[in-house]
């Protein structure tokens, strides 16, 4: 398992980045708009640690966050996220959103944090019981 990044909601994309960048000194790795979504996503890292990241997540349209709402997730990357998903669920995990496509799944700490387990590399090919999985709470 590998640490990815952690999720971040900002109401003002260019205020947040004014702090992250330029007052705290990370840089920006990456940025991805999804108009289809009404998001953009900006990548963050500390320079020479490009690996641990800070994912800010700007909704085009206003929302008021609230306990803390503006926190998303951990994000961890796995070797194989069926074997993954498999292992938590023996162990009692359940799995709010299940790797239907092969690449991602979500489950909750006893503290109610959303993680996310995305697939290193491509997505796995979509199997069963996964495919067929609907969501189970929030996440």
């Amino acid at each position: 398992m590998k640490y990815l990044h952690t999720m971040v909601r900002v109401t003002d994309l260019d205020e947040s980045l004014d702090f992250y960048c330029n007052k705290l000194g990370l840089k920006e790795v990456g940025r991805k708009d999804v108009p289809a979504g009404r998001f953009t996503l900006v990548f963050l890292a500390a320079p020479g640690d490009e690996d641990a990241q800070v994912e800010l997540t700007y909704n085009w349209d206003p929302e008021e966050y609230y306990a803390g709402r503006n926190f998303g997730h951990l994000a961890y990357a796995v070797d194989d996220i069926y074997d993954t998903c498999q292992r938590l669920m023996d162990k009692g995990v359940t799995i709010n959103r299940p790797p239907r496509d092969g690449k991602m799944a979500f489950v909750r700490s006893p503290d109610n944090i959303s993680i996310e387990l995305l697939q290193r590399g491509a997505p796995l090919d979509e199997r069963e019981p996964w495919k067929s999985m609907s969501n189970t709470g929030e996440w």
